[in-house]
């Protein structure tokens, strides 16, 4: 069963929207605002936060896919055209989501995999986009950026202080400093990409992954995207402890006594997904 949403306007005569298709457990998100590089406004950020709400609330979606339409850009982050910034930076900053640039760069509570489909430009809040994704493929000429202070402005939703964590320190502050773009190797080889292919190899590399993601057990893969996000601040021995959802979901699932069976039987497991 395929499920499409979308919220559409006409600019121009030029698709702007955000997608969400979800066919055989896979969630895909499409940021489609080609005229500005798939940057995001005030009606895209809340269809966004639409979109994740609903795969919160889904239990048959086990792994999700973002990425912007056409072959240029992932997403350079806000809109920064003259029809979309009403705010002042104060303003902004006053006003944050508190899930972060897109709904996702700070969302804790969404706990199936996100991968990043890299296809273009990842600047500004789309790459605070890619830094709230679990898994990130990108084509080989994808570009990563927070380019914020280049137009005055800073990387507010999670971007100044999850590139600190997720990098080394001087390599993120000699992006955070300078504003600049990095290639797609040489954020694979800082750690914040998984795996770099070209542009016509991208969908099968992001295939790949989903299919190792779906050959785990759901629950499995819920508790531990669970256990991450939710224990970031513990001790590891203090985070052990916690009797999160998710966990206890998956210690007494279908799913766990699945996997001991088709191994005993020798076979692949079938997946209850509860």
């Amino acid at each position: 069963m395929t499920v499409t949403a979308e919220t559409t306007a006409t600019v121009q005569n030029t698709a702007d929207q955000v997608t969400l298709t979800i066919e055989n457990h896979i969630a895909t998100v499409v940021i489609d605002r080609q005229h500005v590089l798939n940057a995001v406004d005030g009606r895209a950020q809340a269809r966004l936060n639409e979109i994740w709400d609903q795969l919160e609330a889904d239990p048959g979606v086990r792994a999700v896919v973002i990425t912007g339409a056409g072959t240029r850009a992932f997403c350079v982050g806000a809109d920064m055209s003259a029809a979309a910034v009403d705010k002042t930076g104060l303003q902004y900053w006053a006003g944050l989501d508190p899930n972060g640039f897109g709904g996702l760069s700070l969302r804790t509570t969404l706990d199936v995999p996100v991968i990043a489909k890299v296809n273009g430009y990842a600047l500004g809040g789309g790459m605070e986009i890619v830094l709230g994704a679990d898994i990130v493929v990108a084509a080989d000429s994808a570009r990563f950026g927070l380019t914020e202070p280049r137009v005055g402005r800073l990387a507010l939703d999670g971007g100044i202080h999850q590139l600190v964590r997720r990098i080394p320190y001087t390599q993120a502050m000699g992006m955070l400093l300078t504003g600049r773009k990095a290639e797609a190797a040489e954020m694979q080889a800082m750690g914040l990409v998984n795996e770099v292919v070209p542009a016509d190899q991208l969908d099968a590399a992001v295939q790949r992954w989903l299919d190792a993601i779906l050959a785990c057990a759901p629950t499995s893969v819920r508790a531990v995207k669970q256990m991450v996000t939710r224990t970031g601040h513990l001790t590891a021995a203090e985070a052990r402890g916690l009797r999160l959802p998710a966990l206890m979901a998956a210690l007494d699932s279908e799913d766990s006594a699945e996997g001991v069976r088709a191994f005993q039987e020798k076979r692949p497991p079938v997946w209850p997904g509860r």
